[in-house]
């Protein structure tokens, strides 16, 4: 059976300035700003969110089935989910627009500046969830505005269960529309900064908006996660990576262990220690799909994560 990753596919071009920003923008010119980086690194990524989670969960061996729209330049993202044997069925093109794309410079004191074209996203409302066949769990990820109000609906109404995941989309919603979809969403996943917004929005402190969905994951970086649910909060250990090289898209990896987990009725620190581990194995690599484990590597690690885990317990016991 399929999981429906309905969010965002968009190249990611990120460029290098062998400099500090702050070395050439004028404090008192910042209202007449007019500048030019010399960037001569540069490298252009998959990512979006749907990429992402699909990636991810594909590595899982967990039948994701990506639902975004995309530009007529999207053919070497094509190549790519096509090599990675991701199901591209509803990958919408729209004619006339470019696939959405985030243009990154970054400096040397890891400072960025970033210009986003939403391109082809904003017309995601042109899929429907209706049209997706043997699907028995979703995840509304960021998109187009319209598109993550219409697949939310459609999966409540058709009774599929779903993950809603705001991240960077939640500038878009008021609180009465993030309730909007917190009461159709049967899980909820932020991280500590967003949570903050959510609460801020819609007045509704964590426990209370544990209250409203099946489970509330909240991720905190380095300091691990926490899951709400069943009456209970469980915190879940961050997984130690090798080496950290690129929190690009660990947010998405991380979800990507989490509907592998709830798609297959684990208990929720399971979820969170295959969520963590996913998380993990993504900041060692650069950009959000550049990781390649293999199914029996991530069991390795996921194992010896637990084990570790369990000696810590029973020393500080």
């Amino acid at each position: 059976m399929n999981t429906l990753i309905c969010g965002s596919l968009a190249f990611d071009t990120i460029m290098v300035f062998q400099d500090q920003f702050k070395n050439h923008i004028l404090p008192d010119k910042i209202h007449a700003l007019s500048v030019a980086f010399y960037v001569p690194e540069m490298r252009r990524e998959f990512g979006g969110t749907a990429g992402n989670i699909a990636y991810n969960m594909q590595l899982l061996e967990g039948n994701p089935l990506i639902m975004a729209t995309v530009g007529e330049d999207f053919s070497t993202y094509t190549q790519w989910l096509e090599q990675n044997k991701l199901n591209t069925t509803h990958v919408k093109t729209i004619q006339g627009s470019f696939t959405a794309q985030a243009f990154i410079t970054t400096d040397t004191d890891d400072n960025q500046i970033t210009a986003f074209h939403p391109g082809a996203m904003v017309e995601s409302h042109q899929n429907s969830v209706y049209d997706a066949k043997d699907v028995t769990l979703a995840v509304i990820a960021p998109d187009g505005r319209g598109g993550m109000f219409q697949h939310a609906r459609e999966c409540f109404e058709a009774g599929i269960p779903f993950l809603f995941d705001p991240g960077q989309g939640l500038p878009m919603f008021d609180g009465k529309e993030l309730l909007e979809f917190i009461e159709m969403a049967d899980y909820l996943a932020v991280n500590d900064y967003e949570s903050q917004i959510i609460q801020d929005k819609t007045g509704l402190d964590l426990e209370q908006l544990a209250l409203k969905v099946k489970a509330l994951i909240v991720t905190l970086g380095g300091a691990g996660s926490q899951i709400y649910a069943d009456g209970q909060r469980f915190d879940i250990p961050c997984v130690k990576a090798m080496k950290i090289v690129d929190p690009t898209g660990c947010g998405d990896a991380y979800r990507a262990g989490l509907l592998y987990g709830i798609a297959r009725g684990w208990d929720w620190p399971t979820c969170g220690r295959l969520a963590s581990t996913m998380g993990a194995i993504k900041i060692e690599s650069r950009g959000g799909q550049n990781h390649k484990p293999t199914r029996a590597e991530i069991e390795a690690i996921y194992t010896q994560a637990l084990v570790d885990e369990t000696a810590l317990t029973e020393n500080l016991g």
